[in-house]
C-alpha cells in the first residue's frame, strides 16, 4: 500500500543539490535532522517536513554557513531573537568572508590593472607579465610586490587618455547574448562604479528595454525617489523626449539613503505621492528601500502601473528583500541584486536607455535578445 513516506534515496532525489544518503546519515548524527521513523525492515522513512528541513540546510550551507550555525538557526524560533553566542559566531563568520572578499578584490584589482591596459601600454604590460610570473597574486605578500611593479609601470598612463571601451572588452565576461542596447547599459553601469563584477548582479526583467523605449517615446513621466537622483538624470535628453521629472521625497535636505528612508516613513505625503504616480511612468528608486517595498505592494495590488521600475536602493536587509519582491512581480524592471546599488547607478541606467533611444531610435536588436 502506498504511503506518504519517502525512503532515504527518495528524500535525496527530492532535495537534489548534490545531497547523498551518506550526507543525510551524517546530518542525523549531528542532530541537524531529527531521527526518522523506521519501517518494519528498519529502513528510515521521511516526510515532506524532512524534505523542507533538508532543503533549508542545503540552502544555508550553500550560502556559507557552518553546520553548527545551521543547527542553531534551524532550531531557533522564527520570532525569537538569535542568542548572543550565535550572533557573535555569525558576525565572526561574516568578518572572515569579508576578509576573503577583500583579498579576492585586491587580486582582481591587480589583474584589472594588468588586463585593462590599452595598446599604448603594451610594452609595460609585457614587462609586467614577465615579472608577474614570479609572483603568486593570490598571496598577500605577492600583492605587496605588485604595488612596486605598478609604481614603475604606471608612468605610462600619463602619456595618453585611458581607452575605457578597450579595457572593458578585456575585463567583462562574454556579453554577446545581450542586445547592443543592453550591452551599452551594462557598460555604463560598470563605468559609473568601477566594479566589473557588478555585471553579475544586474537583473533585467522580461522586455525591460522594450518597455523603457516604448514609454520614453511617448514622453512618459519619470518618477524618482529623491532630489539627488533627479539631479543626476540627463535633463536635456529627457526634455527632448518630452518626459517630465517628478520627485517623490521632495526635500533638498535629503543627504543619503538613511535620510530618505526615515523621511518616507515619517511623512505620509511622500507615500501619497507614490500612490499618485501616473500609469505608464518610469519609476527610478536609488536610495530608500521602503519606497521600492511600497511600490511593489502598490503594483501587486493593482494601484500602481509603471511601465518600468529601475529599483536600485542600497541597504543590508530591506533593499535585498525589496529587490526580490520586485523580481517576482509581472512588471518590467532593472535592478541589482543584494545590497549593491545607489542613486548614481539608478540614474545612469535610465540615462543609458535615454541615450540609446535618441541616438539609435531604429535599433530593434533588443526584440530578439535581452
Amino acid at each position: 500500500m502506498k504511503t506518504d513516506h519517502l525512503t532515504i534515496k527518495e528524500l535525496t532525489d527530492a532535495v537534489g543539490a548534490g545531497v547523498t544518503p551518506r550526507m543525510v546519515r551524517h546530518y542525523h548524527t549531528l542532530g541537524l535532522l531529527p531521527e526518522a521513523q523506521r519501517s518494519e525492515g528498519n529502513y528510515r522513512l521521511y516526510t515532506q517536513q524532512d524534505v523542507q528541513r533538508l532543503q533549508r540546510i542545503m540552502a544555508l550551507k550553500q550560502q556559507g554557513f557552518q553546520l553548527s550555525h545551521i543547527h542553531q538557526l534551524l532550531d531557533s524560533h522564527p520570532e525569537a531573537t538569535l542568542d548572543t553566542t550565535l550572533s557573535i559566531q555569525l558576525q565572526q563568520q561574516y568578518q572572515t568572508v569579508t576578509q576573503q572578499i577583500t583579498q579576492l578584490r585586491q587580486t582582481a584589482a591587480a589583474l584589472e590593472s594588468l588586463l585593462g591596459r590599452d595598446r599604448n601600454c603594451q610594452i609595460a604590460q609585457a614587462e609586467a607579465l614577465s615579472q608577474l610570473k614570479q609572483l603568486d597574486v593570490d598571496a598577500q605578500a605577492g600583492l605587496g610586490q605588485l604595488d612596486q611593479i605598478w609604481s614603475h609601470f604606471d608612468t605610462e598612463v600619463t602619456t595618453h587618455p585611458e581607452q575605457f571601451q578597450e579595457s572593458l572588452q578585456r575585463l567583462l565576461p562574454d556579453l554577446s547574448h545581450y542586445s547592443e542596447i543592453t550591452v551599452h547599459l551594462l557598460h555604463q553601469l560598470v563605468l559609473a562604479c568601477g566594479d566589473v563584477s557588478l555585471v553579475s548582479f544586474v537583473r533585467l526583467g522580461h522586455e525591460a528595454v522594450a518597455a523603457a523605449r516604448t514609454a520614453l517615446k511617448t514622453g512618459c513621466s519619470v518618477v524618482v525617489d529623491v532630489p539627488a537622483v533627479a539631479n543626476t538624470l540627463d535633463h536635456t535628453r529627457l526634455a527632448h523626449l518630452g518626459s517630465p521629472i517628478t520627485t517623490l521625497i521632495d526635500d533638498p535636505h535629503i543627504a543619503g539613503a538613511d535620510d530618505a528612508e526615515q523621511a518616507f516613513w515619517q511623512d505620509t505625503l511622500w507615500q501619497q505621492r507614490l500612490e499618485e504616480a501616473p500609469a505608464g511612468c518610469v519609476l527610478v528608486i536609488g536610495y530608500a528601500p521602503s519606497v521600492l517595498l511600497a511600490a511593489c505592494r502598490g503594483i501587486a495590488q493593482g494601484k500602481l502601473e509603471p511601465a518600468l521600475v529601475i529599483g536600485m536602493p542600497i541597504g543590508f536587509s530591506h533593499a535585498p528583500a525589496a529587490k526580490r519582491q520586485l523580481m517576482a512581480l509581472p512588471v518590467p524592471y532593472i535592478t541589482i541584486q543584494g545590497s549593491l546599488g545607489g542613486g548614481l547607478l539608478a540614474a545612469v541606467a535610465l540615462n543609458a536607455l535615454v541615450e540609446t533611444l535618441i541616438e539609435k531610435p531604429d535599433c530593434h536588436c533588443y526584440l530578439t535578445r535581452p
